[in-house]
């Protein structure tokens, strides 16, 4: 990719408790799960959601399932929109074909990849080799500990071991980053890890973490010369937020949809 590139806007659906909502993802726990902070709980369903991605052609979305009682609303987003959304939560090498099957565009895959918090090359292989490399997603969410950044995983409450990303890219075709200690809150991007990794990935990836306003993805642009796309939650007016209109963000995308054709990028 290029940096003439412009970064482009990717939806997403995150479910918990078989609701769609937004939630402050440094928040979530299993252990204390009085903590969790909700900003937003829909009305609509995660299928309506999915139509309302299709209606706009909005390629490249996740839908992320947030712990148990998911499944059922993530299979009716995927029937209402086939092979167009990506799923994630809980996917291993046992039930990843079960959602390429189900029609899912692409599986994510994180805690499954780290037992005990160790990284294991011999798992990621594994469910490679499973869906294929073209129809796998790792989730590299990253949490901030001192001068860097590590994966995290198991909803973001465990750090992992892994440091690089270089080694994942063989074996998938695209990275999905939740900069986890800034997800939510709507109060801006991690400049300093949208930089990196647009000096870090050769495959596409997606950011999601902090975005509050349509020129966040400008900003990204700049940052990650064009490498890296955006997700919006919280902020946006389909998730109850009052920063950024989501009419308003699909008519830039078209634009930077077009522009990005124009000069023959993916």
């Amino acid at each position: 990719m290029s940096s003439s590139r412009r970064s482009l806007f990717r939806p997403c659906i995150d479910l918990h408790n078989g609701q769609v909502k937004q939630i402050v993802g440094g928040t979530l726990s299993d252990k204390a799960p009085g903590t969790l902070r909700t900003n937003f709980v829909a009305r609509q369903s995660a299928a309506e959601f999915a139509q309302i991605y299709k209606k706009h052609d909005l390629e490249g979305g996740h839908v992320i399932k947030l712990g148990p009682g998911n499944d059922e609303a993530a299979l009716q987003a995927l029937a209402a929109w086939p092979d167009k959304l990506q799923v994630g939560g809980g996917i291993n090498d046992k039930n990843a074909q079960y959602w390429i099957d189900s029609g899912a565009s692409k599986v994510i895959v994180t805690s499954y990849l780290f037992p005990d918090a160790k990284f294991s090359l011999e798992r990621l292989k594994a469910i490679s080799d499973t869906v294929g490399k073209e129809r796998l997603v790792v989730d590299v969410s990253c949490r901030r500990r001192e001068d860097k950044w590590l994966v995290a995983m198991n909803k973001w409450q465990d750090i992992t071991d892994m440091e690089s990303l270089d080694i994942l890219s063989e074996y998938c075709s695209e990275f999905l980053v939740h900069a986890a200690d800034v997800e939510g809150l709507c109060k801006g991007i991690d400049e300093e890890l949208v930089k990196k990794l647009g000096e870090w990935v050769t495959v596409p990836t997606t950011y999601a973490g902090g975005a509050k306003e349509i020129s966040d993805l400008d900003l990204v642009t700049r940052l990650s010369e064009g490498r890296v796309d955006l997700t919006y939650g919280s902020a946006l007016d389909m998730f109850g937020g009052t920063q950024v209109k989501f009419d308003d963000l699909v008519k830039d995308n078209t634009l930077r949809k077009a522009e990005n054709t124009l000069n023959s990028f993916p």
